[in-house]
């Protein structure tokens, strides 16, 4: 039934956004304000071209969760992956992993996320004053192969502006789901041409409660779907949720110099993290990040350019897993390094830009407890150069943007580790692989144009080559992954996955009701995916082997939005809608794809109080890969929040009331791996009361 109803209910979405937004047009009254500002790390990008979300403010601090997944889980074209509270990283528009690059404050963030859905993204999101996310030319500053896009977190840990009073907030809350109690503070202050950031953050969470039972209920055996087939003794929890729960703190200071022509600062941040891994066998993870950034900004530097900025960050990284019993199992160390410059110059013919260069460093090291071997993937050292060059323009009625980047990125494995072959189920042993150094060079490049067609009314275009290198899990990966239930084996012998993105998009800019919506498709030549082969290894666990392969794949989707009066005083309104279908070329479905939504939001501000609700419905996804156990139930989600905002003396007090999942669905995400989804649903019904002053 669900089978031949979705096209349709995407074939209405298109049809409501699109009509939606031709039928405002006779409504155009003034001139529009067209650009979408990213700071990137904290410098302004116009970037008019390609679809560009920046959460600040009041609505990043309503939609702020635990994690970066989370606090972007419901924005358009945006899901997540979902192992429990401790971890989830973003999923743009059907692409996660080494697609989506996750910066914080315009450098990588250092860690191994992108590895596996389990390992946490390495930053604290209780201090985040902005979260942006860029695609197209704009994500091309910062990085190569981000097919599905970016994510920079922004601190403000380095100010760039004096301080002419202390000013800082203070934040805690409690949330009954998971018994979570929070509590953030942050203080700036100037000291003559001194300016100085201190922040902390403490958030501590029990396991969750769930919904209904921890298993999918469509045809799996009593405990769920687990690993070994055997079962997991019976056992099928309700109530908390076994290895749900999280615990984070941190500590960020910054100080930085401000001269009449530009600033100079450092930072040093130290972050731990304790939180489980839902899978039937259990664990957890304690993970810990020692960083420390460098900015440099020099305005007007010399004739003909505005500005000159140096950027470096040291991370060094690492974290523990832990069995079901508390036993210490792997230790996982990454150490990287970044610099980068930027010269943006003054406008030429109608063009400004930037161009620079970035250079970066990583090594991984996975060691086995005990026996001090390798954990799936041997050591390898990531070594990244690279030159990119942004223009964009306008003339009268037409903007345009072009965007080109070039990597040499080379892949380094310890040559003398001997990977441990393991006998399958099925005769035979795990398929061999050799390891070698790889190099990679990499093209990608953005053009696009916008056309104004009325006031307030545009229409563009955008076409993207994107170019990735091959991972080092994707190339080396030779081990039992407990937290996925697989035995992962790579190829060192891919070649660079090539993205060709082409989008149109329509919007309105002007007036109480105003729109977007995009329509794209992303074609892959050798996109790299883990291939389910059917067997398994006995002494791992019964793991399912997964080689890496490559293959011709595309993905089509539609996204947008109506709003009125959105994000201003009195009664707003908004409603969305986004739909994206993965797929070989040569036939099947690609793994962990998102599922369809429509999404409604309702909000109310006068006078200090802001209530707002809202509901999104997520389609069945039965839209597998072949090697997928489903279907991904669909599920209705209602959140809701009030709050009440009074100044007293210096002070601006806010008290609110957030809602969460109040129909108490049982929420299982697509995009998350087996082991997890069909075994830990997302947090039921909660509510979360808090405090929150600024100054």
């Amino acid at each position: 039934m669900y089978q031949s109803n979705q096209p349709l209910a995407e074939k209405k979405l298109i049809y409501v956004l699109v009509s939606g937004l031709i039928g405002t047009t006779a409504f155009a009254q003034s001139q529009p304000s067209l650009e979408i500002t990213a700071t990137g790390s904290q410098e302004a990008t116009q970037s008019i071209l390609t679809p560009t979300k920046v959460l600040q403010g009041d609505e990043l601090l309503n939609k702020l969760g635990s994690t970066l997944g989370a606090t972007l889980a419901n924005e358009l074209g945006v899901s997540a992956t979902g192992y429990g509270a401790g971890s989830s990283r973003p999923v743009i528009r059907g692409l996660e992993g080494s697609r989506v690059q996750i910066l914080q404050n315009g450098l990588s963030v250092g860690d191994v996320s992108n590895i596996s859905q389990d390992h946490a993204v390495g930053n604290n999101m209780q201090n985040a004053h902005q979260v942006e996310i860029l695609r197209g030319a704009a994500a091309l500053l910062y990085g190569s192969g981000s097919s599905g896009g970016l994510v920079n977190v922004v601190n403000d840990r380095i100010l760039t502006n004096l301080p002419d009073r202390p000013t800082g907030a203070i934040n805690t809350s409690y949330e009954t789901v998971n018994n979570g109690r929070a509590g953030s503070l942050e203080v700036d202050g100037g000291f003559g041409s001194l300016a100085v950031h201190i922040d902390t953050a403490i958030n501590n969470a029990n396991n969750y409660r769930i919904p209904g039972s921890a298993t999918q209920s469509q045809g799996e055996p009593i405990g769920g779907w687990t690993v070994p087939p055997g079962g997991n003794g019976g056992n099928n929890y309700t109530g908390k949720l076994p290895n749900t729960f999280s615990n984070q703190n941190n500590l960020g200071v910054g100080v930085s110099y401000i001269g009449q022509s530009g600033y100079t600062g450092i930072s040093v941040e130290r972050l731990n993290n304790n939180y489980g891994i839902p899978t039937p066998e259990g664990g957890s993870i304690n993970q810990s990040q020692n960083r420390y950034d460098l900015q440099h900004q020099t305005r007007d530097p010399f004739a003909g350019f505005s500005s000159f900025k140096f950027s470096a960050a040291n991370s060094n990284y690492n974290h523990t897993e832990f069995n079901n019993v508390g036993e210490a199992a792997s230790l996982w160390k990454n150490i990287a390094n970044e610099a980068r410059f930027e010269l943006a110059h003054n406008p030429i013919a109608g063009w400004k830009g930037i161009f620079g260069a970035q250079v970066s460093t990583a090594s991984l090291n996975a060691t086995e407890v005990g026996t001090g071997s390798y954990a799936i993937v041997p050591p390898t050292k990531t070594n990244s150069n690279a030159l990119f060059w942004i223009e964009e323009g306008q003339w009268n009625s037409l903007q345009g943007n072009l965007g080109l980047r070039y990597n040499n990125v080379a892949q380094k494995p310890n040559l003398g580790t001997e990977l441990e072959v393991q006998a399958m189920n099925v005769g035979g042993n795990t398929p061999s692989i050799n390891l070698q150094n790889r190099t990679f060079n990499l093209m990608s490049y953005s053009a696009g144009g916008l056309w104004n067609f009325m006031q307030g009314h545009g229409a563009g275009i955008a076409y993207t080559v994107s170019q990735r290198a091959p991972s080092a899990q994707e190339l080396y990966s030779y081990g039992a992954h407990e937290s996925t239930a697989t035995f992962d084996i790579g190829n060192p012998n891919l070649n660079k996955e090539t993205s060709h993105n082409l989008e149109f998009n329509i919007q309105r800019t002007i007036g109480l009701l105003r729109g977007k919506a995009s329509v794209y498709a992303n074609r892959f030549n050798n996109y790299i995916y883990g291939y389910y082969t059917g067997q398994s290894v006995p002494d791992a666990d019964d793991f399912s082997v997964v080689v890496a392969q490559q293959a011709a794949a595309t993905i089509k989707g539609v996204e947008g939005e109506l709003t009125y009066n959105w994000r201003q005083h009195g009664v707003g309104g908004r409603i969305f809608g986004d739909a994206s279908q993965g797929s070989f070329d040569a036939g099947g479905n690609l793994p962990l794809q998102p599922a369809p939504r429509l999404g409604a939001e309702l909000a109310h501000q006068r006078n200090g109080w802001l209530t707002n609700a809202t509901y999104i419905y997520s389609y069945q996804q039965n839209r597998l890969a072949s090697w997928e156990q489903g279907p991904a139930p669909s599920y209705n989600l209602l959140n809701a929040g009030i709050s009440y905002t009074e100044r007293v003396r210096d002070v601006n007090w806010t008290v609110y009331l957030n809602l969460k999942n109040l129909l108490n669905e049982q929420i299982r995400y697509a995009t998350t791996p087996m082991a997890v989804r069909l075994y830990a649903p997302q947090p039921g019904r909660s509510l979360m009361l808090g405090l929150r002053g600024t100054f």
